[in-house]
């Protein structure tokens, strides 16, 4: 037997459970072994779209911050032919996301991978942005020490202006308000930021300013996920 392990998306925002596919839904009934960044949220997600779901029958390994997941025994659910749910604290597994190696060590054992569609808070908001979809990079987090910080957005800013090419990046919530004055510091005026914040919650922000607009004008930024997009 071969077993599957489904990829899926969870909402980027609180209690956005209208964002999710109908598929989602669905194979979430199912699914009775679980790889997850957290056990907990896990647990409470799958019952605030399946309330009557018996949540002690679903079995979870849980994505160890420091020493990753028990690989040996998702290995052996797929060696059983089980079906495994892999699931990311919000957005799309695999994307900026622990949850990448479980899909990897699935692929080398040859199970069957299937993505399912749902919210993702890169594509949404390049979508949103108004900057070029047509070539675009996406370049997870920053450094966060200085003098990495400032040479790394220089870096991004110049390979964007060389390749009119979207720069994609995104930053731990609570330092979204540090983040926002390092590219207002070190980009060129002309430089368009976008700045994408709480994406599909009813308060989300995504507004698109050149970065002498940003300066006169500096939002404080609340610590909710943020996605930052630059084109020079």
């Amino acid at each position: 037997m071969k077993g599957k392990l489904y990829l899926i998306p969870i909402p980027i925002a609180e209690n956005a459970v209208h964002t999710l596919s109908a598929e989602i839904i669905t194979h979430t009934l199912t699914i009775k072994h679980y790889v997850a960044e957290n056990a907990r949220t896990a647990r409470r997600f799958l019952k605030s779209i399946h309330p009557s779901l018996v949540i002690d029958e679903i079995q979870f390994i849980e994505i160890d911050k420091h020493e990753g997941a028990d690989t040996k025994t998702f290995k052996q659910w797929l060696k059983d032919g089980l079906t495994v749910g892999v699931m990311s604290e919000a957005g799309c597994p695999g994307v900026a996301d622990p949850g990448a190696d479980i899909v990897s060590i699935a692929q080398e054992m040859n199970a069957e991978v299937i993505p399912l569609t749902g919210p993702n808070s890169m594509t949404l908001a390049l979508m949103a942005s108004g900057l070029n979809g047509q070539s675009f990079c996406f370049n997870g987090y920053l450094p966060i020490k200085e003098p990495l910080r400032s040479q790394k957005i220089k870096a991004l800013e110049a390979l964007s202006k060389k390749e009119n090419q979207t720069q994609l990046f995104i930053e731990t919530p609570y330092r979204n308000n540090q983040l926002l004055d390092e590219l207002i510091k070190n980009c060129s005026g002309d430089t368009r930021l976008c700045i994408a914040l709480n994406i599909s919650a009813t308060d989300a922000f995504i507004k698109t300013k050149k970065i002498n607009e940003w300066k006169q004008s500096k939002p404080t930024l609340e610590k909710a996920p943020a996605v930052f997009l630059l084109l020079a």
